[in-house]
């Protein structure tokens, strides 16, 4: 990524990750700002100019530090070194206000966050799984940061717990000679390529997320795989079936040997719908009434009976191709 701009908070220059930014980007115009988390003129930018908003780069510190806990493949959701993404996928939970949640966040506080983290899995009496990457794509964020070696480097120093993390990018090879002590779990989403290449933009191809995955298979990570999320477009059986047959023909032997599949439907919502009526006019329309239901506040999910028929179909599929036991859940 090159930004057209970067938003900082001038005391991140004090942090080591924050002059070697500024370092890397000296070309580009640096303006300052108060909080990484209210930026006014941002704030007054139409839903149109959402793909300018997503060229921008913020730099901040994280404040907020509390741990939700989580009971999928970690313990805790644990708030880290980033915070929204440069791609545009059509659905992005991160978007709740996209001239707050658009762009990506870089937080140079990372020793603070890291000494913490150590600390309350030195603490616990049990070993615990700390998801990093639920307020970003790490994968995509490394690209700018160099961050992934040096957390992982820097938690293997802790006397126990695990770290994982999704991502729809394939620029993994920086991981992959690092010492993990086989305490890294790492999840690529995956969709069929006509849903990447409409709906998922800016991401990595289905091709190279699979090649991806059997690199950090091959390099002994714990390797997972997303389906996520499942978009119930008018040919999704034939798109799916489609995904699996890749899937089953193109992971290595070392990866389907140790693999675990989450399941995630998708949820969207009215914000997405607008922001993508004004800054995506001709892309594909995600919400369909027939198909979708309320959900919360602004919110849909698919009706009852297509969900559950969705459901069948999907765990019937993977494992007919992959096996019994590789379904860690759907929702």
């Amino acid at each position: 990524m090159r930004p057209t701009q970067i938003y900082y908070e001038p005391t991140t220059l004090e942090y080591p990750l924050g002059k070697e930014l500024k370092a890397k980007f000296s070309d580009i115009p640096w303006i300052p700002i108060m909080n990484h988390n209210n930026i006014e003129e941002l704030r007054t930018k139409e839903n149109s100019e959402f793909p300018e908003l997503k060229q921008l780069l913020i730099i901040g510190t994280r404040k907020t530090h509390k741990y939700v806990e989580n009971h999928k493949v970690s313990d805790f959701l644990v708030p880290f070194t980033s915070s929204g993404c440069t791609a545009m996928c059509l659905y992005c939970y991160l978007v709740c206000n996209y001239n707050k949640c658009s762009y990506l966040r870089l937080f140079v506080n990372r020793e603070q966050m890291m000494e913490r983290l150590i600390r309350n899995s030195n603490r616990s009496t049990k070993e615990l799984t700390y998801e990093i990457g639920s307020n970003s794509d790490l994968i995509l964020e490394n690209t700018i940061t160099n961050n992934l070696p040096w957390i992982i480097e820097n938690f293997m120093k802790s006397q126990k717990g695990k770290l994982t993390f999704p991502s729809k990018f394939s620029m993994v090879e920086p991981l992959l000679t690092l010492n993990h002590q086989g305490r890294v779990i790492f999840r690529m989403s995956v969709n069929p390529e006509s849903i990447i290449r409409e709906i998922e933009l800016g991401t990595s191809s289905l091709e190279h997320r699979v090649e991806a995955i059997n690199k950090m298979a091959d390099a002994d990570y714990n390797v997972g795989i997303l389906i996520a999320p499942v978009i119930l477009v008018d040919n999704w059986k034939e798109l799916y079936s489609e995904l699996f047959d890749y899937l089953e023909a193109k992971l290595s032997e070392k990866m389907k040997k140790q693999m675990f599949i989450e399941v995630i439907f998708m949820t969207y919502s009215f914000v997405h719908r607008k922001i993508n009526a004004d800054a995506f006019p001709d892309s594909r329309e995600l919400y369909d009434a027939e198909k979708m239901t309320g959900r919360g506040m602004g919110k849909y999910c698919y009706r009852n009976n297509l969900r559950q028929d969705g459901e069948i179909f999907i765990h019937d599929e993977l494992e007919r191709r992959f096996g019994i036991g590789k379904i860690l859940y759907i929702c």
